[in-house]
């Protein structure tokens, strides 16, 4: 503790204060931070689900690679490109984080019947692995957002208990020690006094009862 306490009675109190704040606020820091890392164990299954998903996929549109080659005049990926990826907002322990809604694509424009039967099957199937691929990109966006969120939460819980808390409990023993030295010393001085005191009152009444003989 580099900064220099008061041992007074307000500073007792400003310390108690300061210390019931603290156990206060912490078990609202530790639900926080379990809510936190529930949420991200179920975000880490989401992203699990969302790569096999995409990995099958693209294993589906990778037969069609070699017809591909040979395709004049349609380019599958092109219309196959995400336009627009839609999502919503939600709210994870006071963190704001993405929800994955839906993948735009632009019209198919392209002429029907000089155009094999599968490119339609194609371009459905690159679709699905860009959609799966939109996923998880919104999934790894929750990730980053609760896992920079739960860092924090983490590293205040570790300030609280292992420094704050036993900061200001330490400080509170520090100046009950001294105000119980500072009434101990009144209570002898006042002894001290009072016997004093005692001894002139008796030494008055002699010379008085001398006097008077």
């Amino acid at each position: 503790m580099a900064k220099k306490i008061k041992l007074t009675r307000p500073e007792l109190k400003r310390q108690r204060d300061t210390l019931t704040r603290f156990q206060r606020y912490l078990p609202m820091l530790k639900l926080k931070q379990q809510q936190l890392q529930l949420t991200m164990r179920q975000i880490a299954q989401e992203y699990k689900a969302a790569q096999k998903a995409q990995k099958q996929a693209q294993e589906k549109f990778d037969s069609y690679r070699t017809v591909l080659a040979d395709l004049a005049g349609v380019n599958v990926p092109e219309l196959a490109r995400c336009q627009e990826i839609k999502t919503t907002q939600t709210n994870i322990a006071g963190v704001n984080i993405p929800v994955f809604e839906e993948v735009t694509f632009s019209q198919v424009k392209y002429s029907l019947f000089s155009t094999p039967v599968w490119v339609d099957a194609a371009i459905a199937d690159l679709r699905q692995v860009n959609t799966c691929q939109a996923k998880l990109e919104i999934v790894q966006q929750q990730h980053d957002l609760l896992q920079k969120e739960l860092t924090k939460i983490i590293q205040r819980v570790n300030l609280f208990e292992k420094v704050k808390i036993p900061e200001a409990r330490e400080i509170i023993r520090r100046i009950r020690i001294q105000l119980s030295d500072e009434m101990a010393a009144a209570v002898g001085r006042a002894k001290i006094a009072k016997a004093k005191l005692a001894e002139t009152e008796a030494y008055d009444g002699a010379e008085k009862e001398t006097a008077a003989g």
